[in-house]
């Protein structure tokens, strides 16, 4: 066994003594998610942005909109889609090259969330039937990493959509073609929060942080809609949950959930 591996399995055995005793590393209660601060229009240039800071782990999501042609079999509707990249300064175990699993699981669970809740109203992002569409395109760049990536992408992700402006195109001759200081708000119907739950033994705490996350034994991530429905679960990790911490997992998301939900909703607010 490796000093590493020696100084982890002593975190993991601290971590877990102290949620024997209904405690946590960083002091929080075992439901509390690590405060959130949101700044919109983080990239004056980007269609939309925000930068969000979840306890240690920040992220930038940019939000770029512009004309594309639709996919064969759903012309009546545009396109969303979501990125995500780790910078190599975020944590020393990042390297450059292409993106490795966990980032490609990490953008397809924030994608995933977005889409099933029907966030952006697609079917309003058409410049004409089965010739343009309008894509909307959100990249996320994780530039601090402590931890629960997941929630911080999506509500970077979320926010930055919430506020972005996207321009008008017209065909004219069968071109598309801007409408000069025409925009208006992103077509919104719902906001998705999504909240990961660690397992460690048998405690369930919610967004772990960096040494609660390497001390995991499973992980769930949970999205609901503004009427509090579950849309999307991503489940990870090498051991499982009983159907209880299941339903358990699924109430407390809905919960601590709509308490994010408010703080997004202040952050658009604020930028108005």
């Amino acid at each position: 066994m490796t000093s590493v591996s020696v100084i982890d399995q002593l975190k993991k055995a601290q971590i877990l003594e102290l949620l024997e005793q209904g405690k946590r590393i960083d002091g929080r209660a075992l439901d509390e998610p690590r405060e959130i601060t949101i700044e919109i229009n983080a990239i004056p240039k980007a269609n939309g942005s925000a930068r969000v800071r979840l306890g240690d782990s920040e992220v930038l999501c940019g939000v770029k909109i512009q004309p594309d042609k639709p996919f064969p079999d759903m012309g009546d509707k545009g396109i969303f889609m979501c990125t995500a990249e780790l910078l190599p300064l975020s944590h020393p175990t990042v390297e450059t090259g292409p993106p490795q699993a966990p980032v490609i699981e990490l953008a397809r669970v924030v994608d995933r969330g977005i889409r099933e809740s029907h966030m952006v109203d697609v079917s309003q992002l058409v410049i004409e039937k089965d010739k343009s569409v309008v894509g909307v395109f959100a990249d996320i760049v994780v530039i601090d990493y402590d931890g629960n990536l997941f929630d911080a992408c999506s509500y970077s992700a979320t926010a930055a959509l919430l506020t972005s402006k996207t321009p008008k195109w017209t065909m004219v001759d069968d071109k598309v073609t801007l409408v000069d200081g025409e925009e208006s708000p992103l077509a919104i119907t719902t906001i998705p929060v999504s909240v990961t739950m660690g397992k460690i033994g048998n405690h369930i705490i919610v967004d772990p942080n960096g040494d609660e996350w390497a001390s995991m034994d499973a992980r769930v991530t949970i999205t609901s809609d503004s009427n509090g429905n579950i849309v999307a679960l991503q489940k990870g990790g090498s051991e499982g949950f009983t159907l209880e911490e299941m339903h358990q997992c699924g109430e407390i998301s809905v919960r601590v959930g709509a308490k994010i939900r408010e703080i997004i909703k202040a952050a658009q607010k604020g930028s108005q």
